[in-house]
């Protein structure tokens, strides 16, 4: 299926490389920020990528940049406006049609208006917040995953916030939709990483808080660089896993953190 062509919707991009596939990544939010830099942490670890985004302009030129460093790479480009269920779940069926994926990072999201408190945020707001930052989310584990757990082996990673925590800086009011919404992943990581045995089932499941890095969301001025907010995101894709340690919680820079 190698194609040198750039396509539309989903079908390869790559290199004329030939040899036998690797590994399939997918990453959400891959055209820039923490998405792209999980990407690209990826590719260097040996695997291939189906990245998904909403600009799909934006998307095939990272997949380009990603190309011209890693020449052997395959990418599938999988444009989706994760805010609407019919493409979240087109695309998961098209993504679940290439082969196999081993490695599952939700690195899409948006932060809510400055001012929406929990007494002031409409209803409008609310919804956009939550279809992005959480229905998709679910969508995205729920068609995905089962595959996962019936070949017994697989990593997921879904982007959180520290701003979503229930104790420290995750309580202390304002961004409502966004905090509410990120509450909400990292209970919906614990509770999926129980059910799937808590790696005992070959899939571990977590939540990273990538801290404030500067991307679009993140801003200019943010401390760390996008690739420092991805750098646990690709540990957790890759670290070596024994039965007794520890999945389904919420990591900061290689530590758990409460939540």
């Amino acid at each position: 299926m190698h194609n040198s062509a750039m396509t539309a919707n989903t079908l390869p991009i790559s290199s004329t490389n030939t040899s036998p596939a690797k590994q399939l990544a997918v990453v959400t939010g891959a055209s820039r920020g923490l998405g792209f830099e999980s990407a690209r942490g990826l590719a260097s670890a040996g695997f291939d990528l189906a990245l998904v985004a909403k600009d799909e302009t934006r998307l095939q030129d990272a997949a380009r940049r990603l190309l011209a460093e890693f020449p052997d790479l395959e990418v599938y480009c999988c444009p989706a406006d994760l805010e609407q269920p019919d493409e979240t779940r087109a695309v998961i069926s098209t993504i679940s049609s290439l082969r196999q994926v081993t490695v599952l990072m939700v690195a899409h999201g948006v932060m809510s208006e400055k001012m929406s408190k929990t007494l002031r945020t409409n209803d409008a707001e609310w919804r956009r917040v939550m279809a992005i930052n959480l229905d998709s989310v679910f969508a995205l584990l729920n068609g995905i995953v089962p595959a996962m757990v019936e070949a017994r082996l697989g990593r997921v990673i879904v982007y959180s916030a520290c701003m979503g925590r229930m104790s420290g800086p995750g309580n202390t009011g304002g961004y409502a939709p966004y905090r509410v919404s990120k509450a909400a992943v990292n209970a919906m990581v614990r509770n999926l990483a129980h059910e799937t045995g808590l790696g005992s089932r070959g899939v571990l499941i977590d939540a990273v808080c990538p801290n404030h890095s500067r991307t679009d969301m993140g801003g200019p001025n943010a401390p760390r660089s996008a690739a420092e907010g991805a750098a646990t995101s690709i540990w957790l894709a890759t670290r070596a896993f024994t039965p007794g340690d520890i999945t389904g919680v919420l990591w900061e820079d290689e530590q758990i953190v409460p939540w």
